[in-house]
């Protein structure tokens, strides 16, 4: 779905096979024990007794290290790879959490759009209600994501990634979109009594398709950016370097103005 999935995918296949083949290889040899070392009709009192075996011990020390190791060091690597904003994007998302729902700005273009909270019935037809997040394929996408009142968290399954949404802080993270095709998103941190029904559509769209709904938002009036003054915190001292040029207190329209 993005360009990290496959080497996401990978590691996470690759770390379950090892960790079965880890399953196999000790239940192959508590079996073993136990047909071993079975107590037989003929064995009397107690079986001899080992105080300590140095090197058994020292093997169950540092095999298990070395694993944890490995593994703690490959997490770390495909961490900071997920993380990497090095890379110049070409479109820039500011993703604004709030209970329940989002709001987001489109930087380069300009333009938002905001979003009410989800009326789940039970009944089909409910994503039409959704706020919809459009995004150009094969395009290098940046989401700059800030909440508005608590924590809450941008995930949409199908990018493998998600990343937590901090009062008064600034966090963010780069896809490239490769499909095209509807998504679902959602918060994945319990936010409040309505978590549940703080959802999202994203749809990811030809350059071309882009552009004509970044064009609707303008004509909808829907231009500038909503403010970060509708935030119950302000943003720790710091912080506002990390948002993209323009996305300021200062230079922002409130929600409902031009």
């Amino acid at each position: 779905m993005t360009s990290h999935s496959e080497e996401f995918t990978t590691f996470w296949n690759t770390t379950w096979l090892w960790a079965l083949g880890v399953g196999v290889f000790v239940w192959g040899l508590t079996f073993w024990c136990v047909v071993r070392y079975r107590r037989r009709k003929t064995d009397v009192g107690l079986p001899p007794q080992m105080q300590y075996n140095v090197p058994i011990e020292i093997l169950y020390t540092v095999v298990p290290v070395f694993m944890v190791a490995v593994l703690f060091g490959k997490t770390v690597e495909l961490d900071n790879t997920l993380l990497d904003t090095s890379k110049k994007p070409d479109v820039t998302i500011n993703v604004v959490g709030k209970q329940w729902s989002w709001d987001f700005n489109y930087v380069e273009a300009g333009v938002y759009d905001s979003g009410t909270q989800a009326h789940l019935t039970g009944k089909r037809g409910a994503e039409k209600g959704l706020i919809t997040l459009y995004l150009p394929v094969n395009q290098r996408v940046e989401f700059v994501l800030t909440a508005r009142d608590v924590i809450h968290s941008f995930w949409v399954p199908q990018f493998l990634q998600k990343l937590d949404m901090m009062p008064g802080r600034v966090n963010k993270f780069q896809v490239v979109p490769t499909e095209t095709g509807t998504f679902q998103g959602k918060c994945a941190e319990l936010c409040g009594a309505y978590h549940s029904e703080m959802l999202f559509q994203v749809k990811v769209v030809p350059q071309a398709e882009y552009q004509q709904h970044v064009a609707s938002l303008k004509a909808r009036g829907q231009t500038g950016f909503l403010s970060n003054r509708l935030n119950r915190s302000e943003l720790v001292p710091g912080e506002q370097q990390f948002l993209p040029p323009g996305v300021d207190q200062s230079s922002i329209v409130e929600e409902g103005k031009k």
